[in-house]
């Protein structure tokens, strides 16, 4: 899992170094899928301290979907003429949320055994 973190934490650094823009049209479709890929992070991190079953290939499928489902829904959102964007955004928001929590109290557990 360390080099999961360092992973993403240099990827964050590069992202941050590099000078791209993404064109207007698509930052509703960019944003929801960052918020489906970091509730999947933090699932797979939640299932880790809490000593639950983590499975490689449900994370990868369970990624994919959350990707597929959140594109697909500001997709049609957008041919609809709604926001539907901010629903997915809220949704994964609420569970990233929920997942923190449950990865500070797994930590909070792991810490005072200590």
């Amino acid at each position: 899992m360390i080099y999961a973190l360092i992973g993403i934490l240099l990827g964050i650094i590069i992202a941050l170094n590099i000078n791209v823009s993404i064109p207007l049209e698509y930052i509703k479709y960019t944003a929801v899928i960052i918020v489906a890929l970091l509730d999947s992070l933090f699932g797979a991190i939640k299932a880790e301290l809490t000593r639950e079953e983590f499975n490689v290939t449900l994370f990868i499928t369970g990624l994919i979907f959350n990707i597929l489902l959140a594109f697909g829904i500001t997709y049609l959102g957008e041919h609809l003429g709604l926001d539907l964007y901010l629903a997915v955004a809220v949704v994964f928001t609420f569970r990233i949320f929920t997942n923190l929590g449950k990865i500070r109290r797994a930590l909070i557990k792991k810490f005072t055994k200590n």
